[in-house]
């Protein structure tokens, strides 16, 4: 192990246990909020603490063995280079978590999430895949157990939607979710294509973090709100009343519309949902790059300008053109089966964030 590692596995060591000591004292026991403050900063690196102990008992025991190989005895000395076999790729693997677990850890990640899909580029035939990612999604959370909550929907009139956001309740959901924003392209016939012609239309798909009110804080003054009459595909009206809402947020020019539900209340409701979430994922980006200039994930930022898959039907095949990932069982995936591809971008992202940081 580098010394520079080991001497920072050593402060978190140092740290764990004059947290222990604190916790320990008469004063912080006796405090419930600074005993709890305590013990949750003692839980962040309880993982990395507990990993190096045993990387450091398995260490030991490695250079135990090592002197035994000097001895004479045939027998101690097979005994001590089958510890070595199975101790050294363990230590090895033990380092390689400990870089991990060293990794700074996005603090959205255990955070509900917003997803916005909008038909891009293919008229009618991009509407129709919306739907279908709506649906591959709605899939996917159903087998993690997740909520989803439709915030806004723009429906076609064929079953397709020029643009759909939701919300997605759950444990971890942005950890899940984070990568899959950005231009997603289909290739296949539509219905409609008498001739057989393959077609190529695409999508494009924001997620965004969900953001508390202590998060981003939206200001009366700044918002400009507009309600209107809702109506659905080609022009037939909804209701009778003025419960559509369409909120701007002055400062920044993002406007969000929402009328979904009947009551204007509930529908104001969500367009802050919505509108303090993008709000939210603006601010974050900027800072991000404020941060570092050049730092750019292997995965891909998640820009929707940036095209990150492709869905070939023809072929039955999906590729992620980040991580040059091609799987061949498209009509599963869509059924929501979405794990191996998010499981493969998630270590492609925690493979580059260790090259940087190493």
């Amino acid at each position: 192990m580098e010394p520079v590692l080991r001497e920072k596995l050593l402060t978190f060591v140092q740290e764990h246990e004059r947290l222990s000591e604190l916790m320990s004292t008469q004063e912080v026991a006796s405090d419930p909020g600074v005993f709890r403050k305590h013990a949750q900063a003692q839980s962040a690196i309880g993982d990395i603490v507990a990993c190096f102990r045993e990387f450091t008992k398995n260490e030991t025991r490695l250079h135990e063995a090592q002197a035994l190989l000097h001895e004479d005895d045939p027998e101690l000395k097979a005994m001590a280079q089958q510890e070595i076999q199975e101790l050294e790729p363990a230590l090895d693997q033990a380092e390689q978590d400990l870089k991990m677990l060293l990794l700074p850890k996005d603090p959205n990640d255990a955070k509900n999430t917003i997803v916005e899909i909008r038909a891009g580029t293919g008229g009618d035939e991009a509407a129709l895949f919306v739907a279908d990612m709506y649906r591959a999604y709605t899939r996917f959370a159903e087998l993690k157990r997740w909520k989803i909550e439709v915030l806004s929907s723009h429906e076609t009139g064929i079953g397709g939607f020029k643009e759909i956001s939701f919300k997605v309740t759950g444990d971890n959901v942005y950890s899940r979710l984070k990568f899959e924003g950005g231009t997603h392209r289909v290739q296949r016939v539509p219905a409609t294509e008498t001739q057989g012609r393959i077609h190529t239309s695409a999508v494009t798909v924001a997620v965004l973090p969900e953001a508390e009110e202590v998060e981003v804080q939206i200001e009366p003054g700044d918002l400009q709100i507009d309600v209107y009459r809702s109506s659905g595909p080609g022009g037939q009206s909804v209701n009778t009343t003025d419960s559509a809402v369409r909120i701007t947020h002055k400062p920044t020019g993002v406007v969000v519309t929402c009328q979904d539900e009947k009551s204007q209340h509930k529908n104001k409701a969500k367009a802050l949902t919505i509108l303090r979430a993008r709000i939210f994922a603006a601010k974050q980006a900027e800072e991000d790059a404020k941060r570092s200039e050049n730092r750019r994930s292997q995965v891909g930022s998640g820009d929707r300008s940036e095209r990150i898959r492709t869905y070939n039907f023809p072929q039955n095949r999906l590729t992620d053109h980040r991580i040059n990932l091609s799987l061949y069982r498209l009509e599963t995936l869509m059924e929501g089966n979405l794990d191996d591809v998010i499981d493969a971008l998630v270590a492609a992202d925690r493979a580059a964030r260790l090259a940087e940081s190493i």
